[in-house]
């Protein structure tokens, strides 16, 4: 029996995703809608983990016909994909000026990071029997932390911004150029050594997909089993804070378990709403993104970055964009804070799901 919970935690993720990275203005946004500044975690920094964990669930039942053994033509398929999330990535990144520019192109990103994360824990997935692999996602964690903390810098902070061995990493393999300077320096939150924890977060959600196949006569079992770990996971990256922060940027080793154990009680609860109380009919508007999340994230980054990029002259001779005017015109005159700014979220969100709704009602389903 299909679990129709896992499009819908898909789904749901996606559109969160897609409300956060586009407010009106970035000047005016609910607290919670925002990424923790550096240590912390708000229900922001949930959304990302929650994919690549979601990304996992569905690797396991995906996987079923291969008999989850790696062979020629899982692993082919598994390369294909990882290649394929990449390029996207580096594509979409680039949009639209593809003719200059290369020599600054930021490498990493969210698709890059999917890419690796899919492609690295589906190896080991593939090629480790049960407790081998759990050894390696331990080994991972424990390892993350040990080069994090001894890797630093003699007394100066090894989980800072500017003292990390993560950027450091980053900087020495790929240079300033192609970093992310969001923060105000060249660091990478998507970066490469930190993509290794995360490669976790995705083997997380590959045991969630098991718990809920060996309770796929019972789904209330399923429930029980999730809530349970995930209780215990998300404790556990509590009590690890103490001594290791919890950071979506350097995505430490408590950050993945405690998004981990989160990702496992809500998808707990989507299994109780859409599998066992048949609650279908209420989430239908997640399920349409659930069946095309690859496409819905492409196309919502493609459309944003055309809207910024349509340019004329104001009134003042200053440049205004196609998507600062929409927002200046149409919904600051509703209300100028962080509710209009988010009013411009949803919007847009209603925007892209519609052409994907046109994709659900005719049996089209992007996949690579």
């Amino acid at each position: 029996m299909r679990y129709l919970s896992i499009d819908f935690y898909r789904g749901l993720t996606i559109a969160l995703m897609l409300v956060v990275n586009t407010p009106g203005t970035w000047s005016h946004v609910y607290p919670p809608l925002l990424h923790a500044d550096w240590h912390g975690c708000t229900p922001t920094d949930l959304v990302f983990p929650s994919f690549m964990f979601i990304i996992g669930v569905s690797m396991w039942f995906s996987f079923e016909k291969y008999g989850r053994r790696l062979n020629m033509a899982l692993g082919l398929k598994v390369l294909r994909r990882t290649a394929l999330l990449f390029v996207l990535g580096l594509l979409l990144a680039k949009f639209p000026n593809y003719l200059e520019g290369w020599d600054k192109l930021r490498i990493m990103g969210v698709l890059q990071r999917l890419a690796l994360g899919y492609g690295l824990a589906a190896l080991l997935a593939l090629t480790l029997p049960g407790r081998w692999l759990m050894a390696a996602a331990a080994a991972l964690l424990l390892g993350y932390w040990g080069l994090l903390y001894w890797s630093g810098p003699p007394l100066e902070d090894p989980y800072s911004l500017i003292h990390n061995v993560v950027r450091r990493f980053d900087l020495a393999l790929l240079g300033d150029d192609h970093l992310w300077k969001g923060k105000g320096i060249p660091f990478d939150p998507e970066g490469i050594l930190s993509t290794l924890p995360a490669v976790v977060t995705v083997l997380l959600g590959w045991w969630s997909g098991k718990l809920m196949q060996r309770n796929q006569a019972e789904k209330t079992g399923a429930v029980r089993d999730l809530l349970l770990w995930g209780c215990m996971l998300a404790i556990a990256g509590l009590v690890w804070d103490i001594a290791f922060p919890i950071n979506k940027s350097l995505w430490t080793s408590t950050f993945v378990l405690y998004t981990g154990g989160i990702s496992m009680i809500l998808l707990a609860c989507s299994v109780w709403a859409l599998d066992v109380a048949n609650g279908r009919r209420y989430a239908q508007f997640f399920l349409v993104f659930g069946a095309n999340p690859l496409f819905a994230y492409i196309l919502a980054g493609l459309l944003t970055k055309t809207m910024l990029k349509i340019k004329w002259a104001g009134a003042d001779g200053e440049p205004v964009s196609l998507f600062g005017w929409i927002y200046t015109h149409l919904f600051k005159p509703i209300e100028g804070g962080a509710f209009g700014s988010l009013l411009f979220a949803l919007t847009f969100l209603l925007v892209c799901w519609s052409v994907c709704w046109v994709l659900y009602r005719k049996k089209i389903y992007v996949k690579i």
